[in-house]
């Protein structure tokens, strides 16, 4: 005679299914909690005994307008929004057991979040040892960061936006702060530099829009990333030999003029921008960051040659001489350089018209000055003859070159076509892609 199943061993059978989910292996679980909203992985505290406090072990807790319940009109939602999320993350914070890799708020402004709030919960976040702090807020009012953040020995990785920071002289943690993006921050130059040399381990660095002050200057012995987007009037580095990647955007070039007087007949921006970036393997400049590099004297080659360099990305204004001659100087002491992409900017108020006799082949005659550049692309050229020349002299000074993909102004005909088709080339396998079409 067949033994009759227990009733616990009938409660885990569904439609005649065993209850799989209660057998899951605790690793899958948190696996499974890893990737769902924090909403999301509470909810499952319902489903079993073995799920019930799961959730509270997850090691990311990121928070947003989405963790609190749409089920009423909008307007409404609206006014009890900002009890409800802070009751949320305060319960949250309350019953979590294990260890906070990350904290994360997203995407909520002012009207949900009070800083009395934020303060408590950063406050207690710091006692917990986190790795990573994300505070997306408001851009309407600025949250002043309080000083038990820059006690943090814990922190790995640091994101604030649209926060106000006032760190104190000394700043005693981030210590083991590997990564720092800081976006529409306002703070003071001292405050600056004092907070990035106080992080010895920084290898990744954001910058966009501080406010504040306009002189970056920037002391960091293991930074390998910098990505800097903003208004500014200097840029320099100190101890940063072990940069790899740059992307800097310069959306105004302030004192333009100022500067231009002030760097006259000592030495250019240029120079002092590359002082420290011998090793970098990829630069983007972008904006107005080619013109504020052409303050000065640029000279013909830098000093020490940037021989890592295999990626370089830069806008351009071929109206402008000293952009012209600028990014020549570079490309020029980029020998290993092997990816080359130019956007061609047209800034027809502030033409400063290249000299007659100006010629991309006058400049690279020598023979150990063939380049060595493999894919090469040009977006936004009208065909003016600087243009043209450059194009020219990258195909005729090119041996490897395998690629050259050309995407001109809507209002440019079949006549640059022409023209790139007439170039001679010192590669036997260079093709150029024309808008989708390919020319050998």
């Amino acid at each position: 005679m067949a033994r009759k199943p227990s009733k616990s061993t009938r409660l885990k059978m569904i439609d005649g299914e065993p209850d799989r989910i209660s057998y899951l292996l605790g690793d899958v679980i948190d696996k499974i909690l890893s990737h769902l909203p924090i909403r999301e992985a509470v909810r499952t505290s319902v489903l079993s005994n073995k799920w019930r406090y799961k959730w509270a072990t997850i090691p990311n807790l990121v928070f947003d307008k989405q963790c609190v319940s749409a089920t009423s009109k909008c307007s409404e939602l609206f006014l009890d929004m900002e009890g409800k999320l802070m009751e949320i993350i305060d319960q949250v914070l309350l019953l979590y057991s294990g260890p906070i890799n990350k904290f994360q708020i997203s995407r909520c402004g002012v009207n949900l979040i009070s800083e009395t709030a934020l303060d408590r919960w950063i406050f207690h976040l710091t006692k917990r040892s986190i790795k990573e702090l994300v505070l997306q807020i408001s851009e309407r009012k600025l949250y002043k960061i309080p000083w038990c953040l820059f006690s943090c020995q814990s922190l790995h990785h640091l994101t604030l936006y649209y926060c106000l920071l006032k760190p104190p002289s000394t700043i005693e943690g981030l210590k083991n702060l590997k990564s720092l993006d800081l976006d529409h921050v306002s703070m003071s130059q001292y405050a600056f530099e004092n907070l990035i040399s106080s992080c010895p381990l920084l290898e990744n660095l954001t910058l966009t829009e501080l406010d504040g002050f306009t002189q970056i200057n920037i002391h960091a012995p293991n930074l390998k990333v910098l990505d800097i987007c903003g208004k500014f009037e200097d840029i320099s580095f100190d101890n940063t030999f072990q940069l790899d990647y740059v992307f800097v955007d310069l959306s105004l070039y302030l004192n333009s003029e100022s500067n231009q007087s002030r760097l006259h007949g000592s030495p250019s921006n240029l120079l002092n921008f590359f002082a420290h970036l011998h090793h970098i393997h990829g630069l983007v400049i972008n904006g107005y960051f080619l013109k504020y590099l052409a303050a000065g004297a640029v000279p013909v080659k830098l000093p020490t040659p940037c021989i890592n360099l295999t990626y370089l990305w830069f806008s351009i204004n071929f109206y402008d001489f000293k952009e012209i001659s600028t990014a020549l100087c570079v490309f020029r002491s980029s020998p290993n350089l092997k990816e080359l992409n130019i956007f061609a900017k047209h800034e027809k108020k502030t033409i400063v018209l290249a000299p007659a006799f100006f010629c991309w082949e006058d400049i690279f005659l020598e023979p150990s000055m063939l380049t060595r550049v493999r894919h090469v692309g040009i977006e936004g050229i009208s065909g003016i003859k600087s243009e043209l020349d450059f194009m020219r002299f990258l195909l005729l000074h090119s041996p490897v070159l395998e690629k050259m993909r050309v995407k001109p102004n809507f209002n440019v005909g079949s006549k640059l076509m022409s023209e790139l088709l007439r170039f001679k080339r010192a590669s036997a396998q260079a093709e150029v892609v024309y808008l989708g079409e390919v020319y050998w």
